[in-house]
Parts: C-alpha cells; structure tokens; sequence
C-alpha cells in the first residue's frame, strides 16, 4: 500500500511538472511582442520544427539567435501544430533521410526525457505492404547499411501480433522497432521555452516580403514586420512553413504547394488496439491511441490547396465515409467506433516532396528552409545541425534540396 502510495504521488509530482514546463510555453506569446529587438547574428522566421530546432544548434554554435513568429511556437495554423507525428527511418532508397531520421531520434528522445510530459513515444512504425514492395526492399537494403533496427513480418505473424488488424495472405509488415511518434506542439513549445531560458531571443510579428531589391551588394541587413519593427541580422533563415512563398516571393513562388489534409480520431483505446504501433498502410496511417485522445486515421494523399490564413478548419464528411471504408477492411472492429475529434492542417510541399535547404537567390545570406510536410517533422533537429553548418560555412547547400532542382508542377519522389 505504501510503495503504491509513494508510486502515485510520484506520478502526480512527475505530471505537475509537466504541466508547469507547459504552462511556461503557452505564456511565450504574451511575452514576445518587444517593441524592438536587438541586432542578432542569425535572426530565423518561423517557429516550428524547423525553426526552433536551427535556432538550437545555431545557439549551440555560439550564435546570438533571434527567432520570430507571426503568432507562436507551433501555433494552430502552422504546420508544426497539432498533437502527433511519426518518427520512422524508412524511406526506400533515400538514404539521406534515413540517416537524417536515425540521427534525429537521440535529440528526440533527449528532449522528452528533460520534459515534464513525453514527446516521444517508442511505440514502433508498421508499414503493411503487399509482398514483395520495392519501396519496403529499398528501406531494407539502406537500414541494413545503416544498421538501424528493423523486421519483416509474415501475414501469419501480423496476425498473431496485431489481432486487430485484419491481414490476408500475400501481405506483410515491415516493422521499425525503434521507431514511434513524438507530440508535435508540446515537443515545439517545449524547445521554445528551452530557447528562451538559453538566450535566444523570442519575438512576435509578420515579417514583410523579402526582396533582392532590398538587399546591398547581395545581402540583406534587417527584416521589417507588418507594424514598421525593425529585426537586424548578419544571416536570416526563412523557415515559415506554408508561409515561404509569401516570405520570399521571388524565390519560392510556383515552387510551393500548400495542401489541406484532414486528420481524423476515432474512440477506440489501448483495449481495442492491444499493442498495435504505428501503422502504414498508404495512402492511410495512423497512430493508437496516445494520452486518450483517440484512434489516428489521416489521408497522405495531398488534398486541395489551401490558403494557411484564410481556410476553414472544418473536416468533410467525405474524409470521415474514406477513413471508415478504410476501417472497415483494415480495422473491422473499429469501423463504426466514434468520431471523438478531427483536425484539418496543411502539407506544404516542393515539387518532388524533397526539403528545400538552399541559399536564397540574390540574398546571400538569406537561407530558405521548408517544404517538409508530410514528413518532414522528425527531420528537426538533423535540419538544424545542416542549417547550423550552412550559416556557420562548415557545409555547402546539397541535392536533393538546392532550390534550382524545384519545378512548377507537382512530381512526389518522396515517401
């Protein structure tokens, strides 16, 4: 009795600091509109994954950092926002993002265990596939290379695993035990915060299009936001989301493409899904239910344009019929569980589905960083270091990321 006593006091003390390192970010809007800012070496636009994760190792590097945001670390609107994401580092045979996913994880997993409250949760990513898969032999060929944790299931051993879920003969899994999903908004604001306390400068304001007409002999020297502040800097990173194209017109326009995507939770718990991971089977994924909020149902296929400002955030009852005709061949037992709650957010994506991490054109030292949606949260904190090492001249922009190789016309490459 004790022992459990002394367990669940524990708990409370463990979720009571949790909630007070949350209660921190969610004040950091209130905070951030300072009338001016002071001149920093790296000022960075946008405060989602990307840009609070270039600001950590731009901080680390002894860089005075700035960074700016047009509401708040991971806002509603912003493509960070929300509750979950997936960690995997399968990716056929792109091998730079395997490696990026891999080296990702330990700053992940460092990062939830410092926080009060999880970010990361090592549940396992399940791809289901019909047998062979060129996408899933591709994985399996640059994760042996990479000695990164992985196995393939038969339909027999899906069956006895993941009872809930109904396989047929001729399918299989391919399973990435390390691997599992990280909460989105809480790891962005808990960073933030982390940020803050360090020394990085946080400030809130829309920041004006940038224009190589601003700039003198090939560089830009300050920032104007929407309300005439003034943000000087020796190097600005524009990471903003579905926002780059606004940001950096000349640079980005035609080569961004904003999509709506429709997230879907049904009321079904651990006791239905029993030890279900993460889950692949495209164009659907999810996630099992984490911290109750329900089962995960999202469409990867990319939907309609979107406009991030003006948009309705309503789901269709087209998305939920899709997501339950889904259930009911994948997930029968969960086809007629409750809609407890949805989400629309937004994809933005270059035109092959590869990032964009490039020297602006015209700007020399603007640097453009985006076009990650879809799967480019867990890449974080290894876009950060690449980032960190551009600014810092250790490194050169590389493909698949360099901006010329961005067509006008959607061509995914990426999965």
């Amino acid at each position: 009795m004790g022992k459990t006593l002394d367990r669940d006091r524990a708990g409370r003390r463990t979720l009571l600091k949790g909630i007070g390192a949350l209660g921190v970010t969610a004040t950091l809007s209130s905070r951030t509109s300072a009338t001016a800012v002071k001149k920093a070496d790296v000022a960075i636009v946008g405060a989602g994954v990307f840009g609070t994760w270039c600001a950590d190792k731009l901080q680390r590097a002894g860089k005075r950092v700035t960074l700016i945001d047009a509401l708040s670390p991971a806002h509603s609107r912003a493509s960070s926002g929300g509750e979950s994401r997936v960690t995997r580092c399968g990716y056929g045979s792109k091998q730079v993002y395997s490696e990026w996913s891999w080296s990702s994880l330990a700053d992940w997993q460092a990062l939830s265990a410092r926080s009060g409250l999880p970010i990361f949760h090592p549940l396992g990513v399940l791809w289901i596939h019909r047998a062979p898969d060129e996408l899933v032999q591709a994985s399996t060929t640059v994760l042996k290379k990479l000695d990164i944790p992985h196995r393939l299931l038969s339909a027999r051993e899906l069956r006895e695993r993941y009872p809930v879920m109904k396989t047929v003969d001729g399918e299989a899994g391919f399973l990435e035990p390390r691997a599992g999903g990280l909460m989105a908004r809480r790891s962005v604001q808990r960073l933030a915060a982390e940020l803050e306390s360090r020394g990085v400068t946080l400030a809130r304001g829309r920041v004006q299009p940038i224009r190589r007409s601003q700039g003198k002999e090939g560089a830009l020297s300050a920032l104007t936001t929407s309300d005439g502040r003034r943000i000087d800097a020796e190097q600005f990173v524009i990471a903003c989301g579905p926002w780059l194209d606004r940001i950096c017109p000349e640079a980005m326009a035609g080569r961004l493409f904003p999509t709506r995507q429709e997230v879907l939770y049904f009321g079904a718990g651990a006791a239905a899904t029993g030890a279900l991971p993460v889950w692949a089977d495209l164009p659907f994924y999810g996630l099992p239910s984490i911290e109750g909020r329900g089962f995960k149902v999202a469409d990867d296929t990319h939907g309609a344009a979107i406009d991030p400002d003006s948009a309705h955030r309503r789901p269709s009852a087209a998305a939920e019929e899709k997501a339950r005709g889904f259930l009911a061949r994948r997930f029968p037992s969960l086809a007629d569980a409750p809609l407890v709650e949805s989400r629309v957010c937004q994809y933005e994506n270059s035109s092959d589905g590869h990032l964009v991490i490039d020297r602006h054109p015209g700007l020399d030292n603007v640097w453009l960083v985006g076009c990650g949606s879809g799967h480019g949260f867990k890449l974080g904190p290894a876009v950060g270091s690449h980032v960190a090492e551009l600014v810092t001249g250790k490194a050169k922009p590389r493909e698949p990321f360099l901006l010329a190789q961005k067509e006008r016309k959607q061509d995914r490459a990426v999965q």
